[in-house]
């Protein structure tokens, strides 16, 4: 088995336990919550199948489905992120750059890194927020949850890249 994917899985594990068990029930001025599971899939390779990508993407927001309670919503969020993670990285990428680039800070550089974070978080949590809500009725509450869950999400993900890249 190779060892990036068997890396991946560990970490999307530890990342859903720590989903599960601790973010879930952090909901800062009621509006943030922090989603971090979704670093698995800021973090697939340049060269990943778009078979393998879409189907990660469902089976992640499947399993976070089951704990979480959100019907659908993470399973559907992750599966576009899969869909959409290769032509973000590419906006961020160098031409010359290599097939087999992942994602990090050492690859795209510090400033890159955190706007393809920024950019895939709040297309993230607006599809999410989106599906969850459903509706438009409330929406500077809908805004807040966004704002604040991408803030906070994209905080956790850059800290958590600077850990996991020393």
């Amino acid at each position: 088995m190779n060892t990036q994917l068997l890396r991946g899985v560990a970490i999307f594990v530890a990342l859903l336990l720590v989903q599960v068990l601790v973010f879930n029930h952090i909901h800062l001025f009621n509006c943030a919550t922090p989603l971090l599971y979704i670093y698995v899939v800021l973090l697939f390779p340049r060269n990943i199948p778009r078979w393998m990508a879409l189907l990660s993407g469902f089976i992640m927001g499947f399993f976070v489905d089951i704990f979480s309670n959100t019907p659908g919503v993470s399973m559907a969020s992750t599966t576009f992120m899969g869909l959409i993670q290769p032509y973000m990285l590419a906006l961020f990428l160098q031409r010359d750059s290599a097939d087999d680039i992942c994602p990090s800070i050492r690859s795209l550089g510090a400033t890159r890194f955190i706007c393809y974070t920024f950019l895939m978080v709040l297309i993230y949590c607006t599809l999410f927020f989106t599906l969850e809500t459903f509706n438009f009725f409330n929406w500077l509450q809908w805004l807040e949850c966004i704002a604040g869950s991408t803030t906070i999400t994209v905080v956790l993900a850059i800290t958590l890249e600077n850990f996991r890249s020393k």
